[in-house]
Parts: structure tokens; C-alpha cells; sequence
């Protein structure tokens, strides 16, 4: 239970904050394309089986690979692609909070 909230907490709770803290008068707009970061989680469709609730993205799946967040955390260098990777890097997080309670 306390691993459920953590996880999709990070998942919703943090981009919320970051968009009402920095982006306040777009703030619904940076949420959206913050939890959009989630898309990421498509790369669980090449996994046998799709689900293991054992089973740690960091490092298993490609867009969850070592060499993919280093890209995202490039990603926020730029201003053009910080929410995007806003985004990307609070679902790093987020599966790492998850992964800490394996």
C-alpha cells in the first residue's frame, strides 16, 4: 500500500507541484505535458511478462536504461525541451522510489 502511493504520488504529486510552483500561470498546461512523461512506460510492452510487480525498471526496460536518462537529464539544459524532461526525469525518480522497495 505504502509502495502504491509512493509511486504514483511521485507520479502525480511532483509534476503538479513543480507546475504550481514554476509554471503558475500555465500551470495546467506543464502538468499535462509533465505527466505525458509517463509515456515512457510503452517500452513495458516489450517485457515477458508486461507487469512484475518484482521486477525494477531502472535499467530493465529501454527508456528506463541508464544511457536514456542521462539523455533526459541533458534534456533539461534546454528551455525548449525542460518539461519534457521535467517529465521524463520525475518518472525516473518515481520508478526509482518504486524500485527502493524491492
Amino acid at each position: 500500500m505504502l509502495q502504491t502511493f509512493a509511486h504514483y504520488g511521485c507520479h502525480f504529486l511532483i509534476p503538479l507541484f513543480v507546475a504550481l510552483i514554476w509554471y503558475k500561470p500555465n500551470w495546467k498546461f506543464a502538468f499535462l505535458i509533465m505527466i505525458s512523461g509517463m509515456l515512457i512506460d510503452l517500452d513495458h510492452l516489450l517485457a515477458n511478462p508486461v507487469f512484475d510487480p518484482n521486477r525494477c525498471s531502472i535499467g530493465f526496460h529501454p527508456l528506463h536504461s541508464y544511457f536514456a536518462i542521462l539523455f533526459y537529464l541533458f534534456l533539461l539544459i534546454p528551455k525548449k525541451s525542460r518539461l519534457v524532461a521535467f517529465g521524463l526525469v520525475i518518472h525516473i525518480i518515481a520508478d526509482a522510489v518504486d524500485c527502493s522497495f524491492m
